[in-house]
C-alpha cells in the first residue's frame, strides 16, 4: 500500500508545477551585481542597502542588554560591525573568525560606530564572481526560505513544459493592432526577464510594475479575465427567465399590485428613480434573467424601486424574494413592504435565522405552498429548506457584504438548468468605475444620482477626542430645540464585548451630562424585538438622544435626526462612515456629522477623514476606499482566499482594461479556438471567482 506523501512547503503555497512556479512573480529586487569597499559601504549605504565584504576578526554573543550575536569584519579599508539580535547557530557557525563572507544591508549609527543589523550573509571565497542579474525577492509563507524559491523558479524556468505553457499563441496581426506600443516582449521573454532583470534593468519600473514585460503580464492576465466575464454575459442571455412586461392599460385593472403601489406611495418618483425603474422594467420584459446593480447613496430611494419590481413579478403570477445581510436590515424592508403591500392584499412571509421553529415551518410552508407572494428575510431564504413556489424575482440588499460564494449560490439556488429568475442587486456603496468594468462586465448598472427633494447636503466635520466636553455641550443645545441625535460608538473588531462596554460608558456619560433628555441604547447584542422597540421610541421621539454600536448603519429613517456623533472615527472605513451619515439629513433640517478622534492619527487614517470632510460624493469615496482596500474586500471575496487579480492594480492599470476588453471582444468573435488556451493558462478553475 502506498502511502500519500504530506505536500512540501512550496506545494502548501501552491507552487506545485512549473507553471505555477513561472508565474510566482518577484515583489522587488535586491541588487548584488555590484560590491563596495568596507570604506565605500560607509559612506554610501546610511539609506539604502549597500553590498560588502570582508573577513571576519571577531564574533562574540553577549547577553547585555539582551541575548546577542556581534560579528566585526574588516578588508584593506576599514572594519564594520554586524548585529544579529536573533539568531541560530548555523548563523554563528558561518561567521566563526577567519570566515570571508559578502554581506547586504543598511549602514547605522549604533553604540559603537557604524553597524549593519540583521544583514543578509554569504559565506564566499574573497574572488566569488558577482551575480550578472538582481537578485529577485518572492512573496513567501512562513518556514520557506528564499533560497528555497529561487531555486526551484529557476529550475522551473529550464523546465522543457514551461516552453510550450508559455507559447505565443495570441494572433500577431491582432495584437499589433490593439496594442499601444511594439516593445512588450513575448511572454515567456517577459516572465524571463521579470526573474532575473540584468544589472542595468530600470529597478524603478520594474518595482513600479510598468515595466513592458510586467505590462505584457498584466494585460494575458487582464484578457482572461475579460474573456471569462464576457462568456458568462453570453451564457446568461441563453438562459431563460419568466418575462414580466408591463401590463397594458386595457389589462390594467385596479387589482394591479404595480398601480396599487404608485398610488399608495406618499411621495412621487425623482427624475432618477423613474429612469432607473424604467431601465429595470424593460429587464424584466427580457425572456433572459436580469443581472443588474442598483446603486444609490443611502436614502436615495432604492427600497422603492426594489417594491416596484416585486410588484411586477407578482402581477404576473410570480413570487418576489428580498435578502439583506443583516437581520436588522432585513427586518426594516420587512416593515417598510408591509406598510406598502398589506392595503393591496399581498401576503408576506418573513424568514431569519432567530426565528422559533415552528414559526421557521410555517413561513417555509407558505413559501413552498406559494401562499406568500412577497418573501422577506436574511441569508436563510438559500438555505437548503426553502424551496420556492414559483420564484421570479430575487433582490439582493447590500451585495457586497454576501461573500462571493453565496451569491453564486443565490444565482444557482433559485434557479434549474432550465428556468432562472431574474436579480436585482443594491447596493449604498457605489462601485468605481475601474472595479465594475473589470469584475462586474457581466451586470448591468443603474444609478440613483439624485437625493429625493428636501434632503439638504449633510456638513461634516472633524473634532479632537480632547473637545469631547464642548461636543456634549454643542449637543445639549442641539436637542433643546427639539431636534434629534445619533451618537455612534467605536467598531472594535477583535470584540464585541468591549465595543459593547463603550457603547454602555457613552451612553451613561450621556445620561448623566444631559438629564433633561432622554438617551436610549442600541447594540448588536440586544434581541430583535428590544432593539426594535428602541428604534420605534426614537422614531416616535421618546428617546431623543440613540447611543448606538454600528447596527444603526442599516438603520430606521428618522426625518428629525439631524446630528450624528462617530466616536473614534478613526478606526472606521471610508464607506462605513458613509453609510452611518446617511442616516441623517432626511428632514428638512441643516445636518451636522460629527467624527471625532483620538490622536495621534496614522497617515491613512488622516487622509480618511480629511476626504469625508471635504466631500459626500459616494464615487470619489468609493475610489479612495478601492486603493485603499483593494478590490477583494469590496467584493466581498476576501474570505474566498481566491485573490482576484494578481499582477494588476486597477487603478494604475485602468487604461489597460480598455485593451483587454477590445482584444476580448475580437478574440472571442474571430479567434474562438484560442480562448479556451488562454483561459486555461491563466485561470485554471478560478474563473467563478472572477464572477463576482
Amino acid at each position: 500500500m502506498t502511502t500519500k506523501r504530506p505536500p512540501t512547503a512550496l506545494e502548501k503555497m501552491g507552487l506545485n508545477s512549473p507553471m505555477a512556479l513561472a508565474l510566482h512573480l518577484p515583489s522587488r529586487y535586491e541588487d548584488e551585481t555590484e560590491l563596495f569597499t568596507i570604506e565605500e559601504a560607509l559612506g554610501l549605504g546610511r539609506f539604502h542597502s549597500i553590498q560588502t565584504q570582508g573577513v571576519v576578526i571577531r564574533s562574540q554573543v553577549m547577553f547585555r542588554p539582551r541575548r546577542q550575536l556581534l560579528v566585526t569584519i574588516e578588508d584593506d579599508t576599514a572594519s564594520l560591525q554586524l548585529r544579529f539580535l536573533n539568531f541560530y547557530p548555523s548563523q554563528q557557525k558561518q561567521m566563526a573568525v577567519g570566515s570571508h563572507v559578502r554581506v547586504r544591508g543598511e549602514v547605522r549609527e549604533g553604540y559603537q560606530g557604524a553597524e549593519m543589523v540583521h544583514p543578509t550573509v554569504r559565506a564566499v571565497t574573497p574572488d566569488s564572481p558577482l551575480p550578472a542579474s538582481l537578485t529577485p525577492v518572492y512573496p513567501a509563507s512562513a518556514g520557506v526560505s528564499q533560497t528555497v524559491i529561487r531555486k526551484a523558479v529557476l529550475q522551473a524556468l529550464r523546465d522543457a513544459s514551461l516552453k510550450e505553457s508559455l507559447a505565443e499563441f495570441l494572433p500577431t496581426k491582432l495584437m499589433a493592432e490593439i496594442l499601444p506600443t511594439h516593445d512588450w516582449p513575448p511572454l515567456q521573454d517577459a516572465i524571463t526577464y521579470l526573474h532575473q532583470p540584468p544589472a542595468d534593468a530600470n529597478t524603478q519600473s520594474l518595482l513600479e510594475r510598468t515595466h513592458p514585460a510586467w505590462r505584457r503580464v498584466q494585460f494575458e492576465e487582464l484578457l482572461a479575465q475579460q474573456i471569462s466575464l464576457k462568456r458568462a454575459h453570453a451564457i446568461r442571455r441563453e438562459r431563460r427567465a419568466p418575462n414580466f412586461p408591463q401590463l397594458t392599460t386595457q389589462i390594467k385593472s385596479p387589482a394591479s399590485i404595480e398601480v396599487g403601489l404608485l398610488k399608495v406611495l406618499p411621495f412621487e418618483l425623482t427624475g432618477a428613480q423613474a429612469r432607473v425603474w424604467s431601465e429595470i422594467g424593460l429587464d424584466l420584459s427580457n425572456t433572459f434573467p436580469m443581472n443588474r446593480l442598483l446603486q444609490g447613496d443611502v436614502g436615495s430611494g432604492k427600497t422603492v424601486i426594489a417594491a416596484l419590481a416585486a410588484a411586477r413579478a407578482m402581477d404576473h403570477g410570480y413570487q418576489a424574494a428580498i435578502m439583506a445581510p443583516t437581520e436588522i436590515l432585513a427586518e426594516q424592508h420587512y416593515l417598510k413592504m408591509q406598510e406598502w403591500f398589506e392595503p393591496l392584499g399581498v401576503k408576506i412571509a418573513w424568514l431569519s435565522g432567530s426565528l422559533k421553529a415552528r414559526e421557521k415551518r410555517f413561513a417555509q410552508e407558505m413559501i413552498e405552498s406559494g401562499e406568500a407572494q412577497l418573501i422577506i428575510g436574511t441569508h436563510a431564504l438559500i438555505q437548503d429548506k426553502v424551496s420556492f413556489a414559483k420564484l421570479g424575482l430575487a433582490v439582493i440588499d447590500e451585495q457586497h457584504r454576501f461573500g462571493v460564494r453565496q451569491r453564486l449560490e443565490i444565482q444557482q439556488r433559485v434557479g434549474s438548468e432550465l428556468f432562472y429568475c431574474h436579480q436585482l442587486m443594491m447596493s449604498a456603496t457605489p462601485i468605481p468605475r475601474t472595479l465594475a468594468m473589470t469584475y462586474y462586465a457581466d451586470l448591468d448598472v443603474s444609478v440613483i444620482d439624485e437625493l429625493p427633494p428636501g434632503r439638504k447636503p449633510i456638513a461634516t466635520k472633524v473634532v479632537k477626542a480632547a473637545r469631547r466636553d464642548e461636543v456634549i455641550s454643542g449637543l445639549h443645545d442641539w436637542l433643546a430645540k427639539g431636534l434629534q441625535a445619533y451618537w455612534v460608538c467605536p467598531l472594535i473588531e477583535e470584540s464585541e464585548v468591549l465595543q459593547l462596554q463603550t457603547a454602555v460608558e457613552s451612553f451613561e456619560q450621556l445620561t448623566q451630562a444631559l438629564p433633561n433628555f432622554k438617551v436610549g441604547l442600541v447594540h448588536g447584542r440586544l434581541k430583535s424585538d428590544e432593539k426594535a422597540a428602541v428604534m420605534a421610541a426614537f422614531k416616535a421621539n421618546e428617546i431623543q438622544l440613540l447611543v448606538a454600536t454600528t447596527v444603526i448603519e442599516v438603520g430606521v429613517d428618522v426625518p428629525n435626526a439631524a446630528l450624528m456623533v462617530i466616536e473614534h472615527a478613526e478606526r472606521f472605513g471610508y464607506a462605513q462612515i458613509h453609510q452611518l451619515r446617511g442616516r441623517v439629513g432626511r428632514g428638512s433640517a441643516d445636518s451636522v456629522c460629527i467624527l471625532m478622534y483620538a490622536e495621534p492619527l496614522s497617515l491613512a487614517a488622516k487622509e480618511r477623514l480629511q476626504t469625508l470632510r471635504e466631500t459626500s460624493d459616494g464615487f470619489v469615496i468609493a475610489e479612495r476606499d478601492l486603493s485603499l482596500r483593494g478590490p477583494g474586500e469590496l467584493l466581498g471575496a476576501k474570505q474566498s482566499g481566491d485573490a482576484m487579480l494578481r499582477f494588476v492594480d486597477l487603478q494604475r492599470d485602468a487604461w489597460l482594461i480598455e485593451l483587454a476588453q477590445t482584444a476580448a471582444e475580437r478574440l472571442l468573435s474571430e479567434h474562438g479556438d484560442l480562448v479556451e488556451r488562454h483561459l486555461e493558462r491563466w485561470l485554471g478553475s478560478r474563473t467563478e471567482f472572477l464572477k463576482a
